[in-house]
């Protein structure tokens, strides 16, 4: 989850081994994040961020990436609203996109339930993710999650 920002040989080591790498935006660290949640345009900051670890990676000879926006990860409800509202933009850099949505505060938390009571405010987050470029998706409830992107798929079949 740290989009190697923890490890500094964390790139020469994934290079070094030819593994595939999720890259996952976040600010700080766990402890810290929070208060690392300061965008001009998060969206925009996220990309910018994001390419300067995919040239580090790409100048290392690492191909095969996967990018996460890190929802939830230094990012306010409001970011994680923004970031899924402009998903689209991120395929500009042509990589898979993977969006982890489940049960996040910003579902459950609107809708006055708990965490494990947010099937349905995930699955609808997920849909709009799958719509929106999301290739992969990050869940606990996979049954319902396979379900979302079998339909999705079945009635728009370039998602």
């Amino acid at each position: 989850v740290s989009g190697g920002s923890l490890d500094p040989a964390m790139f020469a080591t994934i290079a070094r081994l030819g593994v595939p790498y999720v890259l996952m935006h976040l600010r700080g660290t766990p402890q810290t994040m929070t208060s690392m949640a300061n965008y001009e345009n998060v969206t925009l900051d996220v990309i910018a961020e994001l390419s300067e670890k995919v040239a580090q990676l790409r100048a290392l000879g690492v191909k095969d990436l996967i990018l996460d926006p890190g929802f939830g990860f230094a990012k306010t409800p409001a970011h994680n609203d923004q970031l899924l509202r402009d998903l689209p933009a991120f395929r500009v850099f042509e990589l898979p996109l993977l969006v982890g949505l489940s049960r996040k505060s910003s579902i459950w938390r609107r809708l006055g339930l708990s965490p494990d009571e947010a099937l349905n405010g995930t699955t609808v987050l997920n849909t709009v993710a799958l719509l929106g470029g999301a290739s992969l998706l990050r869940v606990h409830d996979v049954k319902e999650a396979v379900e979302a992107v079998k339909l999705t798929r079945y009635l728009i079949p370039d998602t």
